[in-house]
């Protein structure tokens, strides 16, 4: 009888280490009221959240000043020195921002070396509240120093506090510190708070010029208790356009450090809905349970000594912490897992409990369901947009329900892989079969050793299965209790990419979930191989893959707590005196349609190709009615040069109404000899042994974007040769489209929300600038 029982407890402790896996890695209980003082209380630190929070804050904006001012009061209630710092910056990228960096330093016995914990206080322009990204951030540093110095401990490191401005804009506020604060040169390691999400685990991620040996080595030893990280997902996260400010102080400053970042519930990333109710209060604990060990850790460290050449590949593991060892292992370890493969290859042979025949036809099920898995969940998710074409309308490409199409993806996978499995577990023996997914995993284990070293520890589940298949062939029937066992390393190692990725990348590559997941499966065989009939179980997770897919459809509406993102925009061409309507939907709407008709003409690809993360375009355009617009003082004067060959030119533009950004377009091959903006040279750009100013590369031909703190004049300064001319296209912004009342635009529903990452809700004027 308990024979029988066996393979149910082996599935039992696969469904417990899937759950501990997803589950075990944040703290718990985290609202408690009783926390002492010297130590971190999420509450106290909520509190911080829900007084930054009331109002987008983004810079330009009333609510910026309120939530500095808030800052440092705080701060100088906890007895704390504090300074801002404020200049122009003009970024690689053609930003242009007036930042104001908070700053405090606790002074440290000994000095010339200081930690920095950092976290930027705008949020993203215009309509997001930034609880999480960065309220979080902030809470967390006020809260974690508050703890710190109820300690009233002393400590040898400086410890800088920087809460940077215009971090949403182009990380403009990190980039004045670095290249003007004094404190910059003292800076040796940062800590830095982020958020692309309203939940989910805080993951580290290591930012360093050189290896990451003795950043890993420090981080284990501050020993947090919720660790969550691996090389995999910092070898990625390098090859995305993510830049943190930890990014401009580690390429401008040399400093290394550690991101904290929080992905889940991406949907609420940048937009309205970034409010304190959708932020985890388990996320925030987690943010805290990394601060406090690493203040205590770095405060008296040797913070001179952290640069490394060697690499380290590391992964968490739930109770256990993180795991970690040197990329001169890769290889030895890649050799050793070929040389057992071979060796329990020739072992079976000999012992003619396996064929050659009998392994070559088990990669027909391995490649037949890799195939059908990944192609039948891409297309999938295609006909999802065709029945939901109003998913489009979420622009990070994660849909309110998900997670639900995530399960899907999943349960789709395990039901291929049951099925086409099915008649194989019959004709084959166990072992038979378990060859070739294991010599997939060794292909996997060789690309990743020379292509991402970061993934190379995926050989250590490659060790274990092969035990496994040592077991097939030494036991007729192995013991399932043991075979479970054997599996966990692989389900802890590659579940949370299952579901993390399309969280992180988008629903467009749901089929990478379904991959991976078919992928583990197959490292599952040693258990379900031995299961007589597996139709059943292909029976249940289709079952299952349905249950999800109804209920993401019961979840697919929009409504109060799912809100639609829509867009509207007006602009006016003093050129053509004439007036248009603008949106960027796909999808219109009982907001938006009254502009456009019910059958709207589509534009051709990018109209007018405004700056966005995602590179949006307007999709639709209606004539509107002409509303007077104060336009800017526009003042040219052409200024002595001592060259013959070249004319030089200075160009003022003065705002003469409430104005949020300006953006320059010319013809993408002119060459400036100098440009100069308010007073700042651009900086060049080099690609191979060709320089070009920093002015030749950006979305279409966009030139400059100024964020507008106060009505400050823009200022350019330029050189041409004495036959060339050019032609400025100049878009002058102001986020206020429904406070005007000139054009009478009303609230959105409260099923709505303004469409984030784009020039939105925004009255736009637009005139040429002749330069001849």
């Amino acid at each position: 009888m308990l024979k029988k029982l066996l393979p149910l407890f082996s599935l039992l402790i696969i469904a417990i280490t899937c759950w501990i896996t997803l589950n075990s890695t944040q703290p718990n209980n985290v609202l408690q009221e009783d926390i002492p003082l010297n130590d971190f209380s999420t509450s106290r630190a909520f509190s911080h959240v829900n007084a930054i929070a009331q109002k987008p804050h983004y810079v330009g904006s009333a609510e910026h000043s309120i939530v500095r001012n808030y800052i440092v009061n705080e701060l100088q209630e906890l007895g704390l020195q504090v300074q801002t710092q404020e200049a122009y910056v003009l970024n690689k990228h053609g930003n242009l921002v007036r930042p104001q960096n908070i700053l405090s330093k606790i002074e440290g016995t000994e000095s010339g070396q200081a930690l920095v914990i950092m976290t930027h206080y705008d949020s993203q322009p215009h309509s997001s509240f930034g609880a999480s990204d960065a309220g979080s951030g902030i809470a967390t540093i006020l809260e974690g120093i508050r703890a710190f110095l109820s300690q009233n401990t002393s400590h040898k490191n400086d410890i800088i506090l920087l809460f940077t401005d215009a971090e949403e804009l182009g990380l403009n506020g990190a980039e004045l510190f670095v290249k003007e604060h004094p404190w910059a040169k003292e800076a040796k390691v940062a800590l830095n708070f982020e958020a692309r999400g309203s939940g989910g685990d805080s993951f580290m991620l290591l930012e360093t010029n050189k290896g990451n040996a003795k950043l890993m080595q420090a981080f284990i030893e501050a020993n947090p208790d919720y660790p969550v990280s691996n090389s995999l997902a910092y070898s990625v996260y390098k090859m995305l356009p993510n830049d943190t400010d930890l990014t401009v102080l580690r390429e401008q400053g040399d400093i290394n450090g550690f991101n904290f970042a929080f992905i889940d519930d991406h949907y609420d990333y940048h937009t309205a809905n970034d409010v304190p109710e959708n932020l985890d209060p388990e996320t925030l604990a987690h943010q805290g349970s990394y601060l406090m060990p690493l203040l205590d850790y770095f405060k008296d460290a040797d913070l001179s000594n952290l640069n490394s050449d060697d690499d380290l590949l590391y992964f968490n593991l739930p109770y256990i912490g993180m795991v970690h060892y040197p990329f001169s292992w890769i290889f030895p370890l890649l050799f050793g897992a070929i040389l057992l493969f071979i060796g329990v290859l020739i072992f079976g042979l000999i012992k003619q409990k396996v064929d050659i025949r009998g392994i070559f036809r088990g990669f027909v099920p391995l490649l037949l369901g890799l195939v059908a898995a990944s192609v039948v969940t891409y297309f999938f998710w295609k006909l999802c947009l065709f029945i939901y074409p109003e998913y489009l309308e979420i622009a990070q490409g994660f849909t309110y329900n998900g997670y639900y199409y995530i399960g899907a993806a999943i349960f789709l996978a395990l039901s291929i892989g049951f099925l086409t499995y099915n008649s194989f577990y019959k004709k084959e023996k166990a072992a038979n079969i378990y060859f070739a997914p294991l010599a997939f995993w060794i292909l996997i284990c060789i690309l990743t050793a020379v292509y991402l070293k970061g993934a190379a520890y995926f050989v250590i589940p490659l060790y274990f299965a092969l035990f496994q298949l040592l077991a097939m062939i030494i036991w007729k029937r192995p013991n399932p209790l043991v075979m479970a066992l054997l599996s966990i390393p692989a389900i802890v190692l590659l579940l949370p990419f299952i579901t993390g990725f399309p969280v992180a990348l988008g629903l467009k590559i749901l089929f990478v979930a379904a991959l991976l997941c078919y992928l583990l499966f197959t490292l599952l065989l040693p258990i379900f191989g031995y299961i007589r009939d597996t139709k059943g179980f292909a029976l249940i997770c289709f079952l299952a893959f349905n249950i999800m897919v109804f209920t993401a459809h019961f979840k697919s509406d929009f409504n109060e707590e799912r809100p639609k993102p829509n867009s509207l925009v007006y602009l006016l061409d003093a050129d053509k005196n004439s007036a248009n309507w603008y949106t960027y939907d796909e999808v219109l709407d009982d907001w938006t349609m009254p502009y456009f008709g019910e059958e709207p003409t589509h534009l051709g690809p990018h109209t007018y190709s405004f700056s966005s993360k995602y590179n949006s375009g307007f999709s639709y355009s209606s004539k509107a009615p002409k509303i007077d617009i104060k336009e800017p003082g526009i003042f040219i004067e052409k200024t002595p040069n001592t060259s013959e060959k070249l004319n030089s030119y200075s160009v003022k533009i003065v705002p003469n109404r409430n104005i949020n950004r300006i953006e320059l377009y010319a013809d993408r091959n002119i060459d400036f000899e100098d440009f100069l903006v308010n007073g700042l040279e651009a900086d060049p750009v080099y690609f191979g042994e060709n320089e070009f100013h920093i002015f030749k590369k950006r979305w279409d031909k966009r030139l400059l974007n100024y964020y507008v703190s106060t009505k400050d004049t823009l200022r350019l300064e330029f050189s041409l040769e004495t036959d060339k001319t050019v032609e400025f296209t100049l878009f002058e912004s102001s986020y206020d489209l429904l406070a005007n009342p000139q054009l009478g635009v009303p609230a959105r529903q409260k099923a709505m929300i303004p469409k984030p990452f784009v020039l939105n809700d925004a009255v736009i004027f637009k005139k040429t600038i002749t330069i001849d």
